[in-house]
């Protein structure tokens, strides 16, 4: 690592509420990721079906196609006041779990999680509003890329830990820790030192408003070929992940050693934080995001050659392609929307974004079962590649923050 990329990171460090929101975002993220798992282990040892527990992944991600409307609460009021609400809402309601004991109780389970999705939005939109106007804007980059740094290496710990305390204590549980790691997130965000004008009351319908945070995103000259390609990429990244378990079968492992493939996946993504900052800066961000599909299309179509050591080394290139778009698109949102749009801006991008990945995912599980693996990857990569192609030209990089956005301001 350089010694610019270091004293970037030392420089986010450095700054109270930066650290204080990445540490909201690691006991936060540990207890998600530990429930993300956990949840299904529970619902398949209540019921022993793999189909009922692959529906609270579904629960789970289904408010994410209802971004747009829930975003606009995030612009309704004040965002620190509603990041600490969010996260006690979302303690009190894990606490109903400790009800489920049995079949019969998994509709709380599943409406639980759904809440638990929608609140998850309105979180992030907030979230991401807040960070805009709390941290420098320069180091906005190297803050995103930190944070997904934080997330990933929750992924590599939590899911364990949320398994393990699964089968020693059963689900419950795990919604207890959860709902710690919530109540103690509320207390690090009550400590943040953000000053917040009180937003203007509401303008027009509910539709409207909602209308006008997908007009903004739709017609930006900056913002909309990374979303789209940001959406393009994690449809590709879903049935790419579908793949996973027939990539493994041609190598002659076991099903488990998926668990390897992911946890070198994750370290890739770790890494790719830690440096996305000067990368961004250096590159802008259509170069940025075009870079890191490329090595993803080139890492995508090499795990059709049924080799170990380079099944590892596409799984690292996967991990640390991937994050460049959605980190370049989730910058340039908070740099080039005035303050006002900002909530419901970001939950329509993480729509437009992250929703294409469930379609990838079920419809690369169709796939698999009728054509060759290795021809999906292949074709995958070729469609990566054009994906890269044409988002990097013209190469037009993260302007400064557009009018209206709020500059940095704390008491």
């Amino acid at each position: 690592m350089t010694t610019k990329t270091t004293w970037s990171l030392v420089r986010v460090l450095r700054d109270r509420d930066a650290g204080l929101y990445l540490c909201g975002v690691v006991v936060s993220g540990f207890g998600t990721s530990a429930l993300w798992l956990a949840s299904g282990v529970w619902v398949k040892d209540l019921t022993g079906s793999d189909g009922l527990a692959a529906l609270c992944m579904l629960a789970m991600w289904l408010p994410t196609l209802a971004g747009p409307l829930l975003g606009t609460l995030a612009d309704r009021g004040r965002r620190k006041p509603l990041l600490m609400g969010v996260n006690l809402l979302l303690a009190a309601l894990l606490l109903t779990l400790l009800s489920v004991d049995g079949p019969g109780d998994l509709w709380l389970l599943y409406a639980v999680l759904f809440v638990y999705g929608a609140a998850g939005v309105v979180h992030d939109a907030a979230e991401s509003a807040l960070v805009a106007t709390a941290i420098e804007p320069s180091l906005l980059g190297d803050f995103n890329g930190l944070r997904m740094t934080a997330t990933e290496g929750m992924k590599l710990l939590a899911p364990l830990a949320g398994a393990g305390l699964c089968a020693a204590y059963g689900g419950a549980s795990v919604a207890l820790l959860d709902a710690a790691t919530f109540v103690l997130a509320a207390g690090l965000y009550a400590l943040l030192r953000v000053r917040e004008d009180r937003p203007a009351p509401p303008t027009g319908s509910g539709r409207q408003r909602t209308a006008e945070g997908v007009r903004h995103l739709w017609t930006h000259p900056v913002l909309r070929p990374l979303v789209l390609a940001g959406g393009a990429t994690m449809l590709c990244a879903g049935l790419n992940g579908a793949m996973v378990y027939a990539v493994v079968d041609d190598l002659g492992h076991s099903p488990a050693y998926t668990g390897v493939l992911y946890a070198v996946q994750g370290a890739g993504s770790v890494a790719a934080g830690l440096l996305c900052g000067p990368a961004l800066r250096r590159l802008g961000a259509r170069r940025f995001a075009a870079s890191g599909i490329a090595l993803l299309a080139l890492a995508v179509a090499l795990r059709a050659v049924p080799s170990d050591p380079v099944a590892l080394v596409c799984s690292a290139a996967i991990g640390m392609g991937l994050p460049a778009v959605l980190i370049a698109a989730l910058t340039s949102v908070q740099r080039e929307t005035p303050g006002a749009l900002l909530g419901r801006v970001t939950a329509t991008a993480d729509t437009a974004v992250y929703a294409p990945n469930v379609v990838g995912l079920a419809a690369g599980a169709a796939l698999v079962e009728l054509v060759s693996h290795r021809l999906v990857l292949m074709a995958l990569g070729g469609a990566l590649l054009v994906t890269a192609a044409l988002l990097r030209s013209p190469a037009v990089g993260v302007g400064p923050p557009a009018a209206g956005v709020s500059p940095s301001s704390r008491s």
